[in-house]
């Protein structure tokens, strides 16, 4: 059986040291600093894209527009949940969460889009959950072993944004040529 690389006498005692941090001891291995930096730099990614989102839903005209509008609230109430989860883990970790709207564009990593065509929304989407799929991807290596619980948060919301960049490719794919223009 494998021994503990700390003893358990220690452990209990570094536990009641610096009480105040919660859940980063010492053990936590990354700058919380930058953690909660990036972390808030991915919150005003999720919600541009929450609001890019919602706003194609309602905007979205034409003759398949009801199925891709139904694609577009589902993704926005995903991107909403990554926003909530980004939050909570800003502030496990100590921080404040940054929701401050005039600065939210430029902290974001994708864009806000206001097309009116639906193909130019879908496209603008797929760039989007592109741009997420990269910085996401990043910032999980980046993490590495030095904050699992954060990384983990990450390759959860990369997960469904892959799901969201398959959901809109195809999207792409059905329409008719005509509409593709």
């Amino acid at each position: 059986m494998a021994e503990f690389l700390t003893d358990i006498k220690t452990l209990r005692e570094r536990a009641r040291q610096e009480i105040d941090k919660g859940p980063i001891t010492e053990a936590y291995g990354a700058d919380v600093t930058r953690v909660i930096q990036v972390c808030n730099e991915a919150l005003a990614t999720e919600i541009v894209c929450t609001l890019r989102y919602k706003r194609h839903y309602y905007t979205a005209t034409g003759i398949h527009a009801e199925a891709v509008a139904g694609e577009f609230l589902q993704h926005a109430a995903e991107e909403q949940q990554h926003a909530d989860q980004l939050a909570e883990r800003i502030v496990q970790l100590g921080g404040e969460p940054d929701f401050a709207p005039d600065t939210l564009t430029t902290r974001s990593h994708a864009e806000y889009d206001d097309s009116r065509d639906l193909v130019a929304m879908i496209k603008e989407d797929l760039v989007a959950e592109r741009i997420a799929i990269a910085s996401y991807t990043e910032i999980v290596q980046w993490l590495g072993d030095g904050d699992p619980t954060t990384k983990r948060v990450f390759e959860r919301i990369l997960e469904q944004e892959e799901e969201h960049a398959d959901d809109l490719r195809g999207m792409l794919e059905r329409l008719p040529a005509t509409e593709k223009r």
